[in-house]
């Protein structure tokens, strides 16, 4: 892969990142908890991505699987951000069975949703400065 390609896949991947974590705020704020779940979910996995490209000079794995992301990136996480991971792949929402989702939508209220938001932005906000390094 070009250096050019490299930086226009890693701009789209912390780019997108931004905008899905400020989403996942917008729809807990509208109390679309399900929704602000999913993408906190979704806003880890591209910036993973985002630090997996910048790193390899390569695609980042096709997968939603926040785990194994998080052990490409080559970053040393804690045990609570490692669990963190794991909590947050489940809210992958697109390949979920119905009856799944609606035990998700029960569980997915203000006091849940606000904890696994607020440990997101702040993950959030930790890796991104190994995005300017």
């Amino acid at each position: 892969m070009s250096n050019k390609d490299v930086a226009e896949l890693f701009q789209h991947w912390s780019k997108t990142a931004d905008y899905d974590i400020k989403t996942a705020s917008d729809m807990f704020n509208v109390k679309r908890y399900p929704y602000a779940l999913f993408m906190c979910h979704l806003a880890i996995e591209k910036l993973l991505k985002a630090l997996i490209v910048k790193q390899t000079n390569e695609h980042a794995p096709y997968t939603h699987n926040l785990v194994e992301l998080g052990k490409n990136s080559g970053i040393n996480f804690t045990e609570d951000d490692q669990i963190l991971l794991a909590d947050l792949k489940e809210f992958n929402l697109e390949s979920r069975y119905p009856e799944w989702k609606k035990d998700f939508y029960k569980k997915a209220n203000r006091k849940y949703t606000e904890r696994y938001l607020l440990r997101t932005t702040s993950l959030f906000a930790w890796l991104k400065k190994y995005l300017k390094k």
